[in-house]
């Protein structure tokens, strides 16, 4: 291979449009602007492409026909374009829960903080093939997941419920088993984000979050589910642009830092698989650096792809020039390229030769939605829906007795695009479950009319079912170590001041004034039910797919027995030292 080829095979981007070589005019346009290329064959042709990433708001998941189609045109286009014949490793961020690129009739799955819920992790290996399946009959064949944070703060932006938990533990025997049900599938894995984004209020999109652990908080919080993932033979370990002082007083971010990715990932934990960065166009690593300059240090720190570079012909030229002025050896180029190859023949894209695999592409139609895997979805989120409190056995609700039921709340646009909205999912589930059951969407961020709106609705009914999604926080950051045993590490947790009343806790106070009985489902973050006045029941469901939402319907109606744990503690809004609810709780019928 060519030193330029050689460049081409660490690169991971993005490309709009449905198709390989014919998108719709607009992603043409976009390409152009972005990227220089009209589409996403001679983007690989022009940079010797490695990978490419689908997202949904680059066009490339409408339907899994549409999906399979458009990989098998990228396989083409490399098979004309590159002279190595090199696959393209073909990727998507498929968390499932509160990430999901490619959405229904594709199977949709918990997510992580709901599978840890679950406490099982045959239920998580489970979902993990079905996921791997399904993903690798479109042509693809690697999943950034699973999610090796440990959300030990509830103000998490970024993390939250893409996470396992808040037990380190607990979190890296989900993260292996996760990593077992992709290999089954033969589909790569990507334990992110190293060296752990799990205690923190910023959001490394926007900006530079500063994790002030200290060396031995990180080895007991944050390093056990990487140690895991390494153990189990993970593919590959996204980093985290995050400053972390007692890994690398520098001040660059992990993706930057040679001390992190070299000396703490490779010498120290023993990895030498593929290390990726995460999204380059990322606020948080371009604080410092130019976007050339990003480039080449993420290299010189022991990574092997940059994915999405912003500047992609910026990025490239940067590599190339660091070569030839001797800042990067080819032989570290080499270094690279060759764990690269090894994750492209493990997952069948090439053969030991090193030649294209002959047939990189399977039938979608049986394995993508199928009865069988949805069933399967159905009965992992029967297992993960939580129970909180249950005031004078509120719950189960029966048609008999509660038959009038309106449901009201946040109606959140669904992670892929294809479920939703979650207050008319709830409603018809219950109707289908003998209620007669009403929506009314009242949004995350209710105003007074429309809360009046709602208790005039809910005026008759004979229950009212409340959707929040992340009720506004305390200002306060609590940092949850959850075990007693460490509280003594962090004795000074800010306290700060109670927030405004936030327009869905003023809603649920509303609604509870009417002396209806009201019952709360948090839709994403289980930590809304600290925030808002006492309920009659609470409930979590930990995401608003429609597989949640449909589980917590039942448990609602009585259909299926809560079984959730929480994997995270519930502190209290005004005093975050006191919890509320432990890791473990979850009450049941």
């Amino acid at each position: 291979m060519s030193l330029e080829e050689k460049v081409g095979q660490l690169f991971v981007m993005h490309v709009y449009g449905h198709t390989a070589t014919a998108p719709d005019q607009r992603d043409v346009e976009t390409n152009r602007k972005e990227l220089g290329v009209d589409d996403a064959a001679a983007l690989i042709a022009r940079y010797h492409l490695g990978g490419i990433i689908y997202f949904g708001w680059a066009h490339n998941t409408r339907t899994p026909h549409q999906i399979a189609a458009l990989s098998r045109g990228i396989q083409q286009a490399a098979a004309r374009a590159l002279p190595s014949g090199i696959p393209v490793l073909i990727s998507v961020d498929q968390e499932h829960g509160a990430v999901a690129r490619v959405g229904a009739p594709a199977t949709l799955l918990p997510g992580a903080m709901a599978l840890g819920a679950s406490g099982s992790h045959e239920h998580a290996r489970e979902a993990a093939r079905i996921a791997g399946v399904e993903l690798r009959a479109l042509g693809i064949r690697q999943d950034h997941a699973p999610d090796a944070d440990v959300n030990v703060n509830p103000a998490n932006p970024v993390i939250g419920v893409r996470s396992f938990g808040s037990d380190p533990e607990a979190v890296a025997g989900f993260v292996t088993a996760q990593i077992e049900g992709y290999r089954s599938a033969g589909v790569a894995t990507a334990a992110k984000h190293f060296p752990g984004h799990g205690d923190t209020t910023d959001d490394s999109h926007t900006e530079l979050p500063r994790i002030d652990h200290t060396r031995e908080e990180w080895e007991r919080y944050d390093a056990p589910p990487f140690r895991a993932a390494v153990a189990a033979g993970v593919d590959s370990v996204m980093t985290a642009h995050i400053v972390v002082p007692a890994l690398d007083p520098s001040g660059d971010p992990a993706t930057l830092s040679h001390p992190i990715v070299t000396g703490v990932l490779r010498e120290e934990l023993g990895y030498d698989g593929v290390v990726a960065t995460d999204s380059l166009a990322m606020r948080g690593v371009r604080t410092k650096y130019g976007d050339g300059r990003v480039a080449v240090l993420a290299l010189k720190a022991g990574v092997d792809q940059l994915l999405n570079p912003p500047q992609p012909q910026v990025a490239w030229d940067a590599v190339l020039q660091a070569v030839a002025d001797g800042e990067l050896s080819e032989d570290r180029v080499d270094a690279s390229v060759l764990r690269v190859l090894r994750m492209k023949a493990g997952v069948g894209l090439i053969t030991e030769d090193g030649t294209a695999a002959p047939d990189l592409m399977a039938e979608t139609e049986p394995a993508v939605g199928g009865a069988a895997h949805l069933a399967a979805a159905d009965r992992i989120a029967e297992a993960t829906t939580t129970l909180l409190s249950n005031d004078d056995a509120t719950l189960p609700l029966s048609p008999r007795t509660h038959r009038d039921v309106l449901v009201v709340g946040a109606d959140p646009r669904s992670p892929s695009g294809t479920t939703g909205p979650p207050t008319s999912v709830l409603a018809d589930t219950l109707t289908g479950l003998g209620f007669t059951a009403t929506a009314l969407s009242t949004g995350a961020s209710p105003d007074a009319a429309l809360i009046e709106k709602a208790v005039a609705a809910a005026e008759g009914v004979d229950a009212v079912v409340v959707a929040t999604y992340n009720v506004a926080t305390h200002a306060a950051t609590a940092r949850d170590h959850t075990q007693a045993a460490n509280a003594a590490l962090f004795a000074a947790l800010p306290t700060g001041e109670a927030g405004a009343p936030d327009g869905q806790a003023a809603l649920v106070a509303a609604l509870k004034a009417t002396g209806v009985p009201v019952v709360a489902l948090a839709i994403r973050n289980p930590y809304d039910v600290a925030r808002l006045p006492h309920v009659d029941a609470a409930l979590a469901s930990y995401s608003w797919t429609d597989v949640e939402l449909r589980a917590a319907a039942r448990v609602i109606a009585g259909r299926a027995t809560p079984r959730g744990r929480l994997p995270v503690p519930v502190r209290r809004a005004d005093d975050p030292a006191q919890v509320l609810y432990p890791v473990g709780h979850g009450l049941t019928y």
